[in-house]
């Protein structure tokens, strides 16, 4: 199996030549000091700790897994270790609000050591992730006493975090939560519950446990409406920060779960544990949502980094193993065979991760730009586009980079044959593990369906007018270049295909609510596959300005494999997207 390899170098193409991030960084009043070379630092840095610390705790992990007792829950060998080292290097404080210790880094520059973090080991990734997502919701929401007394804790990895949604009862549908707060004289609140689903709810890594806990007070509106947001740590705290009485929560069982069994996937009881309201009361989600366009985007860069080791794995794989002869003769004539990288199909294969992989890192880099500039511009005007954008594209960044990188794990895996099914060889790890990130924080269809209804529908199609807009200038701008490249055609008639069949599902839609449903997982497909074609026409005009090199060449070359081989999906897409939902719903519920 081979080490993880840190992708340093497409990291700062991406980064620097084709989205100019040190530029964005300086337009930007509370990030013109981050240069490109504290963020290269910081870069080398991350991929150190990822390669050399975290990524030989990823096989490991998965076979182990977190072991359950009545006294709390122990994780694999060296995860405690590994979890001091990253704290240590102050890692966990990179994105965190400077007024309580951590670094006020862009997202832009965050996400890129978030994939190398991932990719290394997502079990293990999965801690400070859970943590980053806590803190973004308490400096928004918290007060001041919790914001102090918390978040220089949460970032220095003293403490850790866990976000309590789920219930067994309801999954996507908060509305129908069950877990209760009861108000007490001193202002705090009783907390009574069960929890599912609960990543690193539990577990002997950090001194203490933050949870943020949806409840509902009582007499509180139905549904959605009346869920408000708690903290309930696992150990309460004296005013000075100290840990105090052991609070009156517990880990009931660990679930046994398809992979990332290195970390720990927690049920949750409460039974009158105390807990401090953040935020307003009834406002809940909406304090929840606070964090879910960061954290939505992290699980799609969780599934790519993820499919990047599966990747670098099957390349090594491809060119050691020797099967059969290439179609064009010997290319190994001292051996019995020549390598598996000579033949089509497995090119094919290795490309197609290739693709959506580099793709997709430029896809993720390009929407963490938009979160930086609506959380750091003093403009009006650029924050209000940014939100749009964000809006939009957030659905798209979950969904589809890790839709396609599930796929790309499992053309690496095709690679290796039957060695691809055994578990030595790492590939069946890396695909049971990106799986989850289809599922968690809203299905890939709950997030397809909120950006066909709410993204689309609901607006008129205006979000993605904005978007489409600035493709069709930068074609405009770019045109001479895109036409020696061979990529013009194909992106016009995209952009034009996906403006069509936005307005004839919304006009469809208006007839039948149906129709936002059956249209939606396709749609998001189509939109995902433009917005790749999109980067990767810029990634293909900057490589063929630069000096040329293996690797700009490549770039270029897999540019137009691209074009070639995988946007014209969206013509099926695009047929099937003018059907409405009639066959769809015309099964009787008996004949299923």
């Amino acid at each position: 199996m081979a080490d993880y390899r840190a992708p340093l170098q497409d990291m700062r193409f991406v980064l620097f030549d084709v989205l100019k991030s040190a530029d964005l960084w300086r337009s930007l009043a509370r990030l013109n000091e981050l240069d490109e070379d504290t963020a290269e630092a910081a870069l080398g840095e991350a991929a150190k700790i990822c390669e050399e610390v975290i990524a030989p705790l990823n096989q490991e992990g998965d076979e182990v897994g977190c072991q359950w007792s009545a006294e709390g829950v122990t994780t694999p060998p060296g995860f405690r270790d590994a979890y001091r080292v990253y704290n240590e290097g102050g890692w966990g404080a990179l994105g965190g609000n400077p007024e309580y210790g951590g670094m006020g880094m862009p997202k832009s520059l965050v996400s890129a050591v978030e994939e190398m973090l991932q990719g290394a080991c997502m079990s293990f990734g999965l801690a400070p992730m859970l943590t980053a997502g806590a803190c973004l919701a308490l400096d928004a929401h918290g007060d001041e006493s919790l914001k102090s007394l918390y978040l220089p804790k949460m970032y220095s990895g003293e403490w850790s975090g866990a976000m309590d949604l789920t219930e067994p009862h309801a999954g996507t549908d908060l509305g129908m939560i069950r877990t209760r707060a009861e108000p007490q004289s001193d202002g705090t609140y009783k907390l009574y519950g069960t929890k599912i689903f609960i990543t690193w709810g539990e577990h002997d890594m950090a001194e203490n446990i933050v949870h943020l806990v949806l409840a509902k007070l009582p007499n509180a509106p139905a549904g959605t409406k009346g869920i408000s947001l708690f903290l309930v740590p696992k150990f309460i705290p004296t005013p000075d920060g100290a840990i105090g009485a052991r609070n009156a929560l517990s880990c009931g069982a660990l679930e046994k779960k398809m992979g990332i069994k290195g970390s720990a996937t927690c049920v949750m009881n409460f039974d009158g544990a105390q807990g401090w309201l953040v935020g307003e009361v009834n406002q809940g989600l909406a304090c929840m949502f606070t964090m879910m366009n960061y954290e939505r985007v992290v699980v799609g860069i969780q599934a790519l980094g993820t499919a990047q080791w599966a990747y670098q794995n099957a390349v090594e794989y491809a060119r050691e193993r020797i099967q059969s002869r290439s179609p064009t003769g010997v290319q190994n004539p001292a051996g019995e065979a020549d390598p598996l990288l000579v033949h089509p199909d497995v090119r094919r294969m290795l490309l197609t991760a290739k693709a959506y992989n580099e793709g997709g890192r430029a896809f993720y880099v390009y929407a963490a730009q938009w979160l930086d500039i609506a959380k750091f511009t003093d403009d009006p005007a650029r924050k209000k586009l940014a939100e749009n954008r964000i809006a939009l594209l957030t659905p798209v960044a979950k969904a589809f980079i890790s839709d396609m990188a599930f796929e790309a794990a499992v053309a690496c895996q095709q690679v290796f044959g039957g060695h691809g099914y055994i578990r030595e060889w790492g590939q069946e790890q890396f695909v049971r593990d990106i799986r989850i990130t289809q599922i968690y924080e809203g299905t890939n269809g709950i997030q397809a369906m909120d950006l066909m209804g709410r993204k689309t529908v609901a607006c008129g199609g205006a979000l993605l007018a904005e978007y489409l807009l600035e493709i069709n200038e930068f074609m405009d701008t770019e045109r001479d270049t895109l036409d020696s490249l061979g990529l013009t055609a194909a992106l016009r008639d995209a952009v034009v295909k996906l403006g069509e069949i936005t307005q004839v599902v919304i006009t469809r839609s208006a007839q039948n609510p149906c129709d936002i449903g059956a249209a939606a997982v396709e749609y998001l497909h189509l939109l995902g596959h433009v917005s790749y074609a999109y980067l990767w026409a810029r990634m293909a005009c900057v490589a063929s300005r630069a000096d040329a090199s293996p690797f700009t060449d490549g770039k270029i070359k897999t540019a137009q494999f691209y074009f070639a081989h995988l946007l014209p999906r969206i013509e099926g897409l695009f047929a099937s997207l003018q059907r409405d939902s009639g066959t769809l719903m015309a099964l009787q519920e008996d004949q299923f």
